[in-house]
């Protein structure tokens, strides 16, 4: 049951976190207008590249490394304060690069200037450590929190055009209060330890083998946009990052069973108990298919006609974007589960590294060609096909530890239940009136039609859903 809350817990912030800005993305649409939206996306792809070297692939590894001795209050503190050490220097060592990028780059000063505060907020999160002792609770209220004063901040300050800027600095400054007001509750949740005995520096090689894939997931989140702000314009920038934005609500339903399973995993694999490790696995890589399938469908048919009433006129092209890149729900799903679920915590690094950077390496290959052929819709395949790779090499990589007949058993039956549900929904929403009515009738439909097909065909799904009630109702 602790897994399950945390996963609620997960996912109510990685919704809201997603869902703040989807609420005033359609407010911000029609006051900054594609371009203004464009200048935000194409700034804020730059100063990711500095964010991602302060992180230094923290994240994953701090998660895990909490999950490993949290029985152990001591050498808790004492692994917290080693790896904020490194974190902080880190960040320090970012801003100075930053400073000096600035030097030589003067094409719009004050949104990347805006934007740098984003950089210092990442030398005060800590949610990994959070996350590390599976307290989800206290970095989901406290940040959800700050989120919605944010939301409330953009409605009363951004009010025309020549806001950008302006916007800029109140999402930074949200994710800045949101990663501060989790250090009140440090002093109660860890016991003091002298300096002394800290060695910072044991964390940095571990760390730095994290940042690689690190490195090279951020090419193909980041550098599509970076590259469709150069090569096409950054008009075409903020088309990617609202298709983007729309994509990653729904897969923030399915991606915070990684966060949530890493240090369940982890702690089970620092007890020897490998059996219990492949049985989470099996268990949620059939939950997570159980979810992508129909919110892959679902987008897809959906996303033609969404994305233009939920932004406003000049954001057609998000539409056939957002239907291509729905793919990556299920695609991520999956190498979210063998990634972050299996291959870290079982100290296979290099797996994990060489994944993300063959999709990296595939992502740089098709870009060029497809962006200077299709645009925005290349970047979209570009990045599609990238995720496929990624997925593909880990189902490669785990062919000596894992069943494929135990993870894909179930998987037809989601399959066929998704393309059942897809087609009367699609041809509802191109052939019925345009409205949110109806577009909610469209949803509720192929919820229906889905769940009736899973228990039809007798998904496993259905029996851990009914577990979950009889296990409820008891207490």
């Amino acid at each position: 049951m602790r897994v399950i809350k945390n996963y609620l817990y997960n996912v109510g912030y990685q919704v809201l976190a997603i869902i703040v800005p989807l609420i005033t993305s359609a407010y911000v649409s029609r006051v900054l207008r594609p371009e203004g939206v464009g200048a935000n996306a194409f700034t804020n792809s730059i100063i990711q590249y500095f964010i991602l070297f302060a992180s230094m692939g923290i994240g994953y590894y701090g998660n895990r490394q909490i999950a490993y001795v949290r029985e152990n209050r001591k050498k808790m503190a004492k692994t917290f304060w080693e790896i904020q050490i490194v974190k902080t220097i880190m960040t320090l060592a970012s801003f100075i690069a930053f400073e000096v990028f600035m030097i030589f780059y003067t094409r719009q000063a004050d949104y990347m200037w805006a934007q740098s505060i984003n950089l210092v907020a990442v030398a005060f999160d800590i949610s990994w450590f959070y996350e590390g002792i599976e307290n989800f609770k206290v970095t989901v209220l406290k940040n959800s929190f700050v989120k919605i004063v944010s939301m409330i901040a953009i409605f009363v300050f951004i009010k025309n055009p020549s806001d950008v800027t302006l916007y800029i600095i109140v999402l930074a400054i949200s994710t800045l209060l949101g990663n501060l007001t989790l250090w009140p509750n440090i002093r109660r949740d860890l016991p003091k330890i002298s300096y002394k005995i800290l060695n910072p520096w044991q964390h940095f090689l571990p760390m730095a083998e994290l940042f690689i894939p690190q490195i090279a997931t951020q090419v193909y989140v980041q550098l599509n946009k970076t590259m469709l702000g150069g090569m096409v314009s950054e008009t075409a920038s903020g088309y990617y990052q609202y298709s983007d934005n729309l994509v990653k609500l729904i897969l923030a339903l399915v991606t915070a069973t990684g966060t949530v399973m890493l240090p369940h995993v982890a702690n089970a694999v620092s007890k020897g108990n490998m059996q219990k490790v492949k049985q989470m696995l099996y268990k949620s890589f059939d939950f997570v298919s159980a979810l992508s399938y129909p919110m892959m469908f679902g987008l897809a048919s959906i996303s033609l006609t969404l994305a233009p009433k939920y932004y406003g006129s000049g954001y057609e092209p998000v539409g056939p974007a957002m239907m291509i890149e729905s793919i990556v729900i299920l695609v991520i799903a999956w190498s979210n589960a063998l990634g972050v679920q299996y291959l870290l915590p079982i100290h296979h690094q290099r797996d994990f590294t060489v994944s993300v950077t063959v999709g990296a390496f595939v992502n740089i290959i098709l870009n060029v060609p497809l962006i200077h052929t299709w645009g925005l819709y290349g970047a979209m395949w570009s990045t599609v096909i990238s995720e496929i790779s990624v997925t593909l090499y880990q189902l490669w990589a785990v062919r000596g530890l894992l069943s494929y007949k135990k993870l894909f058993s179930n998987s037809w039956k989601y399959l066929i239940a998704g393309i059942i549900m897809f087609i009367p929904v699609f041809w509802m929403n191109q052939n019925l009136k345009d409205s949110w009515l109806m577009m909610g009738i469209e949803v509720i439909v192929g919820v229906i039609i889905y769940g009736v097909m899973v228990i039809l065909l007798r998904a496993p799904i259905v029996g851990q859903a009914k577990e979950l009630i009889a296990n409820r109702l008891k207490k």
